[in-house]
């Protein structure tokens, strides 16, 4: 079943996450109750949110601000007018991106965080309360950014002291190594891309342009006496 990003809960409201972290204030998000918005809105924020764009938006601020209401206003421009944004903390926003799946958006947001930064391997945290229906924070964000969930046979054991074990950090490793790898040949691929490319567009040198513009002489026919 597909995740639908930026939707969650206040308490018992619904809401739509317009800002996962305010800038300069991480424990702090931006929301929008849409229960409380009219029609002219709430119609076009849905449907924002279930867009493409919304979708492949790291913030939903990102898309409402290309999305219109009904009569032609920017939708994150007429919600800010309006007074429709509230800041709220980020642990009282539970995040509900599918049916029986939910996560408070302040340990979605310290995991997205970790994956944006190339960290190819983060702690999994503590499974939330399974009477309340939380997932594994790790396993949820990785399913909202699209990644595949890989199930091992083994569990992964970490060292008494808490650091992760050589195995580990080996797989690590080699994961990290066939990244660099497959940009270094994507990078290798361009370069040749762009020499081609270059050596079309410069103008071919003078002298060649004259010789190949040259007609050859015709050689002198010798006529009998």
């Amino acid at each position: 079943m597909p995740f639908t990003r930026h939707v969650g809960s206040h308490g018992d409201r619904k809401v739509a996450v317009v800002f996962r972290e305010i800038p300069g204030e991480s424990h702090m998000c931006l929301v929008t109750y849409t229960e409380l918005l009219n029609r002219n809105i709430h119609d076009p924020l849905i449907a924002c949110i279930e867009s493409d764009i919304g979708q492949n938006s790291e913030n939903l601020a990102d898309a409402l601000n290309r999305m219109h209401t009904r009569d032609g206003k920017i939708l994150l421009q007429v919600l800010h007018a309006e007074g429709m944004l509230k800041k709220v903390n980020t642990e009282q926003i539970i995040m509900t991106p599918a049916p029986n799946t939910k996560i408070k958006l302040n340990e979605l947001n310290k995991i997205l965080n970790e994956m944006k930064q190339g960290e190819e391997a983060v702690k999994r945290l503590a499974e939330m309360d399974k009477s309340m229906g939380m997932q594994s924070p790790i396993d949820v964000a990785k399913r909202m950014r699209g990644d595949k969930i890989e199930v091992t046979q083994q569990p992964v054991v970490a060292a008494q002291n808490g650091a992760l074990g050589d195995d580990v950090l080996a797989t690590q490793f080699r994961l990290q190594a066939e990244k660099m790898q497959r940009e270094a040949q994507g990078l290798m691929a361009e370069a040749q891309r762009l020499l081609n490319e270059a050596a079309q567009l410069t103008p071919a040198p003078v002298a060649e342009v004259i010789k190949k513009e040259r007609k050859p002489r015709q050689p002198k026919t010798k006529v009998a006496v």
